[in-house]
């Protein structure tokens, strides 16, 4: 772990970065600049790498082995197609942050690519994601948390679990970005060693008569290939974390690429490595039934029944890492918009280098949802607004490759370098496919109420687009000015 440094606040003129110049009125009021030192801390490669892996994988691992078996071992197939799709993507991510480096990510590279309105999308359609992404896993980790405290089955302290493990990360965040960055870290690293000694250790245990057939199903291999990764392309949902970020990682031309692709290969390897001996320690039958596959594997590695508390506990801190992350995210994009103009204002009110605002507003939406959730009995509702995260998270990306694409087509020899016109152009195109992909593994309900979503987000533009027009200077105004 690197020692980090104080990050510097932004004065009048734009940052080195290239942040935006100054802070919106009231940023920090009321805190010295000691106050602000102590509290914001802009992220190193070890931080920036840990933010990818630890939205990556998420709680998503603990589940996945057994949420694929039934298809056989050919999903092992679908996951290494996708691995080679997401660090495309990740590599694309690199390349753009290199020429933006700034808070924002996707939002900024459409917007800088195809103006306002695309850049509005990208950061609606990736807000959405944050938010409902942060719901479902709050309340995935109440499961967890059951084996190691008995609820009962009592829905309203289920509830009350949900709500706590939402609101204790945005805590984190709003007492600064020195208080992310360390979460971060040490929720990484406590969730990776037990998941490699589960992914290195089953290997020494793996018995291929556990294997079961490649075509479990009997659809096809590219049938049961399309099916197996309509599950696994959630996996890989985050891989742009270091690049919303850009604003609070230093040397973001450099660390931010470097941070994506290793922490997107990081959590590749587990992932693959976690599966695979997952599927040869327990029985191909067993693990179709399996709710905790990992325990499972425990179990069988080593005897006995503590397997599950086990992994329930690294479960939790595994989910724990990532609403940490994706809490801070989800407030990163807003705030660049608006401080284009494209969100509301209070969306860029900034205290201790975190947009306040931003992880207030996103905690309490996703909060309502919870409670939704847990008082109507809507199961299938919610699963269905987790697959739209899924679609909601491919606009982003595919406005990103598009950003790429016009960049590397605009035939300027400033702009393109002719040495790696041909890698990048090979790059973009699998990232475009992979996030053309996400699109159809997401399935035919959620992208109709995905694009239910975005028309919302349209309304929402045409409204903050005529507020700027009706409170800009007019020609008018700057002749009588004169």
């Amino acid at each position: 772990m690197t020692t980090t440094v104080p990050r510097a606040e932004p004065t009048a003129t734009a940052s080195a970065t290239g942040e935006p110049a100054g802070e919106p009125a009231g940023q920090g009021a009321g805190e010295g600049a000691a106050g602000r030192g102590r509290h914001t801390r802009s992220f190193g490669l070890p931080v920036a790498t840990a933010l990818v892996m630890g939205n990556i994988i998420g709680g998503g691992i603990f589940l996945l082995p057994a949420a694929v078996a039934p298809f056989g071992t050919v999903s092992l197939v679908a996951f290494a197609v996708l691995t080679v799709g997401a660090i495309a993507l990740a590599l694309v991510f690199g390349r753009l942050a290199a020429r933006h480096p700034r808070t924002g990510g996707p939002y900024v590279y459409a917007r800088e690519a195809f103006g306002d309105f695309a850049g509005f999308l990208a950061a609606w359609s990736y807000w959405i994601t944050a938010w409902v992404s942060n719901a479902a896993l709050a309340v995935a980790a109440v499961g967890y948390l059951g084996v190691l405290v008995p609820l009962d089955g009592s829905e309203p302290a289920a509830m009350a679990a949900a709500l706590l493990l939402q609101w204790l990360p945005a805590l984190a965040n709003l007492a600064g970005t020195r208080y992310v960055g360390a979460v971060q870290l040490v929720a990484t690293v406590l969730k990776f060693v037990p998941l490699l000694l589960v992914a290195v250790g089953g290997l020494f245990f793996f018995d291929a008569d556990n294997l079961g057939p490649f075509d479990a199903g009997g659809s096809g291999t590219l049938g049961a290939i399309s099916a197996s990764a309509a599950i696994l392309l959630f996996s890989y949902l985050g891989v742009e974390s270091a690049a919303v970020s850009a604003g609070e990682v230093r040397d973001p031309r450099r660390n931010v690429g470097r941070a994506t692709v290793l922490g997107t290969a990081a959590a590749a390897v587990v992932y693959l490595l976690g599966t695979l001996a997952v599927f040869g320690t327990v029985a191909h039958d067993e693990l179709t039934e399996s709710t905790a596959p990992f325990s499972d594997a425990v179990d069988a590695m080593f005897g006995g029944a503590w397997g599950g508390t086990a992994v329930a506990a690294m479960a939790l801190v595994s989910m724990a890492g990532a609403l940490n992350g994706w809490t801070l995210l989800s407030a990163q994009t807003p705030y660049a918009a608006a401080r284009d103009g494209l969100f509301p204002a209070f969306f860029a009110r900034r205290r201790r280098g975190v947009p306040t605002a931003g992880v207030l507003v996103t905690v309490v939406l996703a909060s309502l949802l919870t409670v939704y959730n847990y008082t109507a009995g809507s199961g299938a509702v919610f699963e269905t607004l987790v697959l739209v995260t899924t679609f909601t998270a491919t606009v982003p990306y595919l406005l990103s490759t598009a950003a790429q694409i016009h960049h590397l087509a605009s035939g300027r020899a400033d702009r393109v370098s002719r040495a790696r016109l041909v890698r990048d152009g090979v790059l973009t195109a699998v990232a475009a496919a992979f996030s053309l992909w996400l699109v159809a593994g997401s399935g035919h309900a959620a992208v109709y109420q995905g694009v239910l979503f975005l028309f919302a987000g349209v309304l929402v533009y045409a409204w903050m687009s005529a507020r700027n027009r009706r409170t800009a200077p007019t020609a008018e105004d700057s002749a009588d000015r004169a």
